[in-house]
């Protein structure tokens, strides 16, 4: 799972997004490839579509466990509610690394600040006053810690 953590780190410092990073690092054990998951992805980045709200990071971690565990039956009640579960739980840990579930609060920004929707400049001062490259990564290593988990009947 190493590597897989390490892939969501490249793809975030090669320009993709936050979600996309931690998606396309984990897709193709969902039967999708990376196009496709960097484009279902594609608007959860910078706290869903710029507006700073839920980490794009989580929400990529959100993605996996519906992927996972989400339920195709509008009637069951129970695997709704145990994906939710998961889903939460995997939100307390997050918090739990890195603070804040919000991406306005992870990034130190001002509540009223108004964000435009053009991404930042990718450059050597982006990555130093960011903490993204860290929640990416994070972000991916909660959820292989969840996929082993799983693997060892957790």
């Amino acid at each position: 799972m190493e590597d897989r953590v390490a892939r969501a780190v490249e793809l975030f410092k090669s320009g993709f997004n936050c979600s996309q990073s931690v998606v396309a690092a984990f897709a193709d054990l969902y039967g999708l490839t990376e196009e496709q998951a960097l484009k279902v992805s594609a608007s959860f980045g910078g706290g869903i579509g710029r507006m700073r709200e839920t980490c794009g990071a989580a929400c990529g971690m959100f993605l996996l466990a519906g992927l996972q565990f989400g339920t195709t039956d509008p009637k069951d009640a129970e695997g709704k509610g145990e994906n939710y579960r998961i889903v939460q739980e995997l939100a307390e840990k997050f918090k739990g690394e890195n603070g804040f579930l919000k991406c306005r609060d992870l990034l130190g920004l001002d509540k009223d600040a108004k964000e435009s929707h053009k991404p930042a400049e990718r450059n050597a001062s982006y990555y130093a006053k960011r903490p993204c490259v860290q929640i990416v990564e994070s972000a991916a290593r909660i959820w292989a810690a969840k996929l082993q988990e799983l693997q060892k009947g957790e």
